[in-house]
């Protein structure tokens, strides 16, 4: 653990001395310190980063984020970090691909697991959100209806499907 604090805070260290600033001093590439934390697989500096008010979602040049850079460089870790922080799994860089599409690329299939598990668990929530509030007045989705028998046992209502 020790080892890790080091090296992010020689991360942090660097990236500052270079005059990058959380949001901003771009390299050429357009790349944020946020970009290199997570390309670097410094979770660390990367969490420390966006404690500070580093952007989650931000785009470099070739139209990637932090996730992308995360799952380019197979860093599990980063891209925990960069979900914790509410960072968007579906933003397609330049080439159209998403950070899943680039960790199955790279041959980083942890990481594509993860990625795609997360994606499937978030599209569920929407089509179970999008159930719920497109469903008739006065129902409750997932319910049968039933009523009530007031001749129950035990004092609970039963109910006569």
């Amino acid at each position: 653990m020790f080892l890790l604090e080091t090296e992010s805070l020689d991360c942090m260290s660097d990236l500052f001395e270079s005059g990058f600033a959380v949001n901003g001093g771009f390299d050429a590439c357009g790349q944020s310190p946020a970009h290199l934390a997570a390309f670097g697989g410094q979770a660390f500096c990367l969490l420390w980063l966006l404690q500070t008010g580093a952007d989650a979602n931000q785009q470099d040049a070739s139209g990637e984020t932090p996730m992308h850079k995360a799952a380019r460089a197979g860093s599990l870790e980063c891209i925990s970090v960069l979900m914790a922080s509410d960072a968007q799994v579906n933003i397609c860089n330049n080439a159209g691909q998403t950070a899943e599409d680039i960790a199955w690329s790279c041959r980083f299939e942890e990481c594509g697991k993860f990625l795609n598990m997360h994606r499937r668990t978030r599209d569920l929530r929407n089509v179970s959100s999008f159930v719920e509030r497109n469903a008739p007045s006065g129902t409750l989705v997932g319910h049968k209806r039933g009523r009530a028998n007031s001749d129950a046992q035990d004092g609970k209502k039963a109910r006569d499907w």
